[in-house]
């Protein structure tokens, strides 16, 4: 990554001696009989670098770039110089077989640069996992209370005193103990920030990262993940381990080139977040009667619907573990496995291996599966297998992106599915989003204007019957967050999900059949007692577990 705050003159004069530099090392390579590599595009193996000490490997001017089984692949600026030709022989001598590329020593260089990261552990594997220690952690913990105590010692530390791979571990420490779902390394002109998402909402966390330690950032980051280091310009994914006092924590890591550099996403896949039940899920009871009745029949596709990062993976899985028990063959194909299972068989799409969605759901119905989870219905043949599945004795969970709950027929009719076909086999259509939850420790009750109570009222006489109103016969209250240590200052801690049902029947065949439009389906909904998100919402507003305005950031502007 080169330095954005470097003349653009001088930029212009480096790039064209690098270029000058590679057809240099090109034509020696002509004249010495040997392939060229460019290794500002070739990929730079870990356990290959670490073949060759760093000190022997710039006396020589090479690297050992890739390391498959016993063949090595080595460039070298000099081929024919005798450090060179001694390197070689130490390979061969140790039973490699060595195969030698021609490379520009600037190229070499950047290939040096890994060493930092390779060789801080001694012969210790150093990809794929973070071990943060107990006493570590909850030194973290105690010294940064707060996400703002942490913000302000990193915004004002000295980052040229602290090795990468601290700085690192300090990171996702604070991240898991902030309840970050995700962390965002972003490039910028001159610098670079570092922000955390909590609770749906992004957070700044440093704001004025030094560019070269970013780059040792990135660089220690794409090495845990197993990607391509030196490889800049294309997107990567990856995903690494951390070890946390007695649970391990998967992250998924993205990367992306962007104008400043490379600009990196970790998902932070805390397992606490499966424990979820379907009591605490956030549903009401009348709407979990709904889903119990429908987990226990057995047959039926239930569709869960709603944008990314709206919970419908946590739902899905609470719906698992009810299910889950030693008498039944639970099967899933995902893209990609967020979480693992216990006593559940998981499978991932593979589009190397041909193994998508649609061919993936057919060998798993060749397996004698009690119930099914497809990831996301994505295509006709996907949602006519999982569609022939729920018909044939067999329990099928998936996702669809939709607004809402009735938008999912229109939705698979747009697809290509027969409307015979979609009236049988739906069992349950779910909409559903994510509110953050009010913090217990600190919300506070807020007066609520006359005008504002006489509209909750009304609004509470239309609900339909199945609406439990005791919790709200002895009067009307609601909350506004403050702020506290327990919640970081934000007033909120945790989401919550807001749901909307539509359960499938006879009428809901024959509506189908008749004209598959969300009007249609709508009016259904509302004459059996469908309780729509919003209104969702509300409710859990006027419990004190959320308020109007967030469910009002989610939903639109509530319609009394």
């Amino acid at each position: 990554m080169a330095d954005s705050k470097a003349n653009p003159i001088q930029q212009k004069i480096t790039k064209l001696q690098r270029e000058g530099e590679e057809r240099a090392a090109e034509r020696l390579a002509e004249e010495l009989n040997l392939p060229y590599v460019n290794l500002g595009s070739a990929p730079v193996s870990i356990e290959a670098i670490k073949l060759i000490r760093e000190e022997e490997a710039k006396k020589a001017g090479v690297a050992a770039i890739t390391l498959s089984g016993k063949q090595v692949a080595l460039v070298a600026s000099n081929p024919e110089s005798p450090e060179t030709k001694k390197i070689i022989q130490d390979l061969e001598n140790k039973k490699y077989l060595v195969k030698v590329f021609v490379s520009s020593l600037s190229g070499i260089r950047e290939a040096w640069h890994f060493y930092q990261f390779l060789l801080s552990k001694s012969d210790e594997e150093i990809t794929g996992s973070v071990d943060i220690e107990k006493e570590h952690f909850e030194e973290f913990v105690k010294k940064w209370a707060s996400l703002d105590e942490f913000r302000k010692e990193m915004n004002e530390g000295e980052f040229a005193r602290m090795k990468t791979t601290d700085l690192v571990e300090m990171i996702l420490a604070q991240a898991i103990a902030s309840r970050a779902s995700d962390v965002h390394f972003e490039a910028l002109e001159g610098k670079s920030k570092i922000r955390f998402r909590i609770d749906g909402i992004l957070h700044d966390v440093i704001d004025n990262l030094p560019i070269k330690n970013y780059i040792n950032l990135i660089s220690r980051i794409k090495l845990l993940s197993s990607m391509k280091i030196n490889v800049r310009g294309t997107p990567q994914d990856g995903r690494f381990t951390i070890h946390l006092v007695q649970k391990d924590i998967e992250i998924r890591v993205s990367v992306i080139p962007s104008r400043f550099g490379e600009t990196i996403v970790m998902r932070i896949l805390d397992p606490s977040a499966i424990g979820v039940g379907l009591p605490e899920l956030g549903l009401r009871e009348d709407d979990l009667k709904l889903v119990y009745k429908q987990l226990t029949k057995p047959n039926g596709l239930i569709l869960n619907t709603g944008p990314t990062g709206s919970g419908k993976t946590t739902t899905l899985y609470a719906f698992l573990k009810y299910l889950s028990s030693s008498e039944k063959k639970i099967i899933t194909i995902e893209d990609p496995i967020e979480y693992h299972l216990d006593g559940i068989e998981q499978t991932q799409v593979d589009a190397s291996a041909s193994y998508t969605f649609d061919k993936g759901l057919r060998a798993i119905v060749r397996q004698d599966p009690d119930v099914i989870l497809v990831g996301e219905i994505r295509d006709l043949e996907t949602a006519e297998i999982a569609m022939q599945a729920a018909l044939t004795g067999h329990v099928v969970l998936s996702t669809l992106h939709t607004n809402d709950a009735v938008g999912a027929v229109p939705r698979l009719v747009d697809l290509g599915v027969k409307t015979a076909t979609i009236g049988p086999a739906l069992g349950l259509i779910i909409a559903q989003r994510l509110v953050r939850r009010l913090c217990d420790d600190c919300k506070q009750k807020a007066e609520m204007p006359k005008e504002e109570e006489s509209k909750i009222k009304k609004f509470l006489d239309k609900l339909p019957s199945r609406v439990d109103r005791q919790n709200f016969a002895k009067g009307l209250n609601i909350y506004k967050p403050k702020g506290c240590k327990s919640c970081n200052n934000f007033g909120f801690r945790g989401r919550i999900g807001i749901f909307e049902f539509l359960e499938a029947g006879s009428k809901f065949e024959e509506v189908i059949l008749e004209e598959a439009s969300e009007v249609a389906l709508k009016k259904l909904g509302e004459s059996q007692g469908m309780v729509k998100m919003q209104e969702d919402g509300i409710l859990k507003a006027l419990l004190g577990i959320t308020t109007f305005e967030e469910v009002e950031e989610i939903t639109g502007p509530i319609e009394w």
